[in-house]
């Protein structure tokens, strides 16, 4: 079983389309790409960050064993040059945060996680069936 993202949707699609229309715009988010790849050892997550600092990145499991993937994109305010203006903008500036139910046979204490060129990797260590307990802790990024 591979990490699934947990979601809740409390409004029908009904909704969503009748609030996200060019009358009434819905809020401009964006969520990482994330792949994920699973070999006889570990599963591996990786979320596309580009120009993020490892700072900027939190992960986590929660009390419920869950792992909580956060990142923030934390805009350094600089002077802007008062004889130039923008003419269009479209860099957005956004944060994330997502909640991953693990599988079972995830050796939660052996967690790991970096940032490298621009990629988020979280490595998920397997292990037997019978060693599933339930830690809580925050996880490093190197």
């Amino acid at each position: 079983m591979l990490p699934v993202m947990s979601s809740n949707n409390w409004f029908p699609t009904l909704f969503n389309e009748f609030f996200n229309n060019d009358w009434m715009p819905g809020t401009r988010t964006t969520a990482p790409a994330i792949n994920v790849k699973e070999n006889h050892s570990e599963y591996v997550m990786e979320f596309a960050v580009p120009g993020i600092k490892k700072d900027f990145c939190r992960v986590s499991l929660n009390a419920e064993g869950n792992l909580e993937v956060t990142i923030e994109n934390k805009l350094e305010h600089k002077e802007e040059n008062k004889k130039e203006h923008y003419l269009r903008r479209e860099f957005s500036y956004s944060n994330y945060q997502q909640v991953y139910v693990l599988p079972d046979d995830v050796q939660k204490e052996h967690i790991a996680a970096k940032v490298n060129d621009g990629v988020l990797s979280i490595t998920l260590p397997k292990m037997a069936k019978e060693e599933t307990k339930k830690i809580q802790r925050q996880i490093e990024i190197a």
